[in-house]
C-alpha cells in the first residue's frame, strides 16, 4: 500500500523476494472466498479494504477465474505493437459507453503508469496543438497519483516525495479539497470550495497560463487523505478555470472510480466532464493487474492530426488477459446490480460507523462515498489535534486489525505529511449486511485495543 509506517512489528526473516518491509513477517496468503483472505496457517481474514481499494468483487470469484482461464487457452499475449484485440476492443467499448464524454481508452498495468500515460498524453496533445511552452502540472497538496517518477512529482505527499525530491520535475501544488481541516467556522460550504478552487486560477495566472498544461486532482481523495469527498460546487468551478485558460483537467479515478463511490465513474456525480481520467485498481479487480488512461475526442484527434503517432508505450499495454479480465468485471458489475449494492452497503456502512463512532473523543471526522468511507483520528476532538506521530497510531491499529481478522487501510501523515492518522474501509463490492457488522465490530474491537490507556 506504500503507507506512511503502517506495518507489522519488525522481526527476522529469511527471504529472496525484496519485500516493501524487508524487515518484517507478513502472513502469507493462501486462498480467497468472497470477501475473505485465508492465510496458510487456515486463519480468516475479513477484507474490509479490498487490499487497497482493488478486489471490487472479493475473491475466487467463479466468472472473473473462468474468462481468464477462457481467455488463456486461447491466447495469453500479443503485443500491440502489431495487434488488436477483441477482448480490448470490447472493453474499451464498455467504458467508453459508460464515462460521459471519454471517447478513447489506452490500457496499462496499473494505475502510475495509468498516470504517466495521462502526463504524456497531456504534452503531446499540447505540442501537436503547436502550444510547446505549455509544460507545467498544477495538482494538490496531500494527493497521491502513484509512484513512477511522473507520477509522484504530481502527487503532493510530502513524506512519499521526500527520498525522491532531486529526481522529480517541478510541481505547483495548491489546497486539497478537505472541509474538515480548512473550512473556516464562518464559511459555507460553497464559499469553501470557491475559495480553494480560485487557487488553481490564482496558480495558473502565477505560472503563466501559456506554460500551465493540466491540472490534476483525485475525484474523491485516496489513500493520503482518507476518502474525501469534494464539496458541491468544487469540481464545477474548477472545470471553468481550466476551459478559461485552457488547461487540461485530468481526473484520478484509480481508486475511486470503477463503482467504488456509488457510481461507475466518480466523476459522473459531480456534473463536470474532464480531458482525461485514469482508472485500475477495481478495473481489473485483483485478478489481473489493469489500469487505464480516457481521453476526449478532443485531446484524441489532435495528436491524431497533429504527429498522428502516440510517442509512448509499455510491453504490456493492452494485456490480452488482463483485458479478458476487466471485460468481465464490467459484465459482472452490470449483471449482478452490484452499484446499487454499493449504495446500499456504503450507506449502512457508513450509517453504522457513526452510531458506533460519531461521538468518539478520538474520531473527529467520519466522511466517504459508496464503499470507500473513513474516520480521522485525533487526540482532542475539539481542536481536532492529531495524535504525536511517535505513537505510530496506524502502524499499531493496521497490526491489531489484522490481529484480529480484519484487513483495514489505517494511513499516517494525511495531516502534513507527518501527523494525522485515519482508517479507511473499501470493502468488495459483494458483501452483505452480514458483512458490514462484523467489519465494523472487528474495527471496533481494534480501536479499543490501540486507544486502551490513552
Amino acid at each position: 500500500m506504500g503507507e506512511r509506517a503502517a506495518r507489522p512489528e519488525q522481526s527476522a526473516i529469511r527471504t529472496s523476494v525484496f519485500h516493501r518491509y524487508p524487515a518484517v513477517t507478513m502472513p502469507s496468503a493462501a486462498r480467497g472466498e468472497g470477501p475473505y483472505i485465508l492465510d496458510t496457517n487456515g486463519k480468516r481474514y475479513i477484507d474490509g479494504s479490498s487490499g487497497a481499494a482493488v478486489s471490487s468483487l472479493g475473491h475466487g470469484h467463479p466468472r472473473l477465474t473462468a474468462a481468464i482461464k477462457a481467455q488463456l487457452d486461447e491466447l495469453a499475449f500479443a503485443h500491440t505493437g502489431f495487434f488488436t484485440s477483441q477482448v480490448a476492443e470490447e472493453l474499451a467499448d464498455l467504458l467508453t459507453e459508460a464515462a460521459p464524454g471519454m471517447d478513447k481508452v489506452y490500457f496499462v498495468s496499473g494505475g502510475s503508469e495509468a498516470v504517466e500515460t495521462a502526463i504524456k498524453v497531456a504534452r503531446q496533445y499540447f505540442v501537436d496543438k503547436g502550444e510547446p511552452s505549455r509544460r507545467r502540472i498544477i495538482s494538490r497538496r496531500q494527493s497521491y497519483h502513484g509512484n513512477t517518477l511522473g507520477a509522484l512529482a504530481a502527487g503532493g505527499n510530502i513524506w512519499r516525495r521526500e527520498k525522491f525530491g532531486p529526481l522529480l520535475a517541478e510541481v505547483r501544488h495548491i489546497s486539497p479539497c478537505y472541509p474538515y481541516r480548512e473550512q473556516r467556522y464562518d464559511e459555507t460550504e460553497a464559499a469553501y470550495g470557491r475559495r480553494i478552487a480560485d487557487e488553481l486560477e490564482a496558480a495558473i495566472l502565477s505560472l503563466g497560463p501559456q506554460t500551465v498544461m493540466c491540472f490534476i486532482a483525485e475525484t474523491v481523495g485516496g489513500a493520503t487523505l482518507g476518502a474525501v469527498p469534494p464539496v458541491e460546487g468544487y469540481f464545477t468551478r474548477i472545470r471553468e478555470i481550466c476551459d478559461r485558460y485552457g488547461v487540461l483537467l485530468i481526473l484520478d479515478e484509480v481508486m475511486c472510480g470503477m463503482g467504488r463511490t456509488g457510481t461507475l465513474f466518480a466523476y459522473e456525480q459531480e456534473g463536470i466532464v474532464p480531458d482525461i481520467v485514469t482508472l485500475a485498481k477495481g478495473l481489473g479487480s485483483g485478478y489481473q493487474p489493469l489500469g487505464a488512461m480516457m481521453t476526449t475526442r478532443a485531446v484524441f484527434e489532435t495528436i491524431v492530426e497533429g504527429s498522428g503517432f502516440f510517442q509512448h508505450g509499455h510491453t504490456y499495454t493492452g494485456h490480452i488477459t488482463a483485458c479478458a479480465a476487466g471485460l468481465e468485471v464490467q459484465r459482472i458489475i452490470r449483471n449482478e446490480d452490484l452499484l446499487s449494492n454499493v449504495r446500499l452497503r456504503g450507506a449502512q456502512l457508513a450509517d453504522a460507523l457513526q452510531e458506533l463512532f460519531g461521538n468518539h473523543p478520538h474520531i473527529g471526522d467520519i466522511r466517504g462515498r459508496g464503499l470507500m468511507l473513513a474516520m480521522e483520528f485525533v487526540a482532542d476532538r475539539s481542536n481536532k489535534t492529531p495524535f504525536d506521530p511517535n505513537r505510530k497510531l496506524a502502524t499499531r491499529l493496521k497490526a491489531a486489525a489484522l490481529e484480529r481478522g480484519l484487513i483495514c487501510y489505517p494511513m499516517s501523515g494525511l495531516v502534513d505529511g507527518v501527523s494525522g492518522d485515519h482508517v479507511m474501509l473499501a470493502p468488495p463490492f459483494i458483501i452483505d449486511e452480514s458483512h458490514v457488522a462484523e467489519i465494523v465490530d472487528k474495527l471496533d474491537a481494534a480501536i479499543t485495543a490501540v486507544l486502551a490507556g490513552n
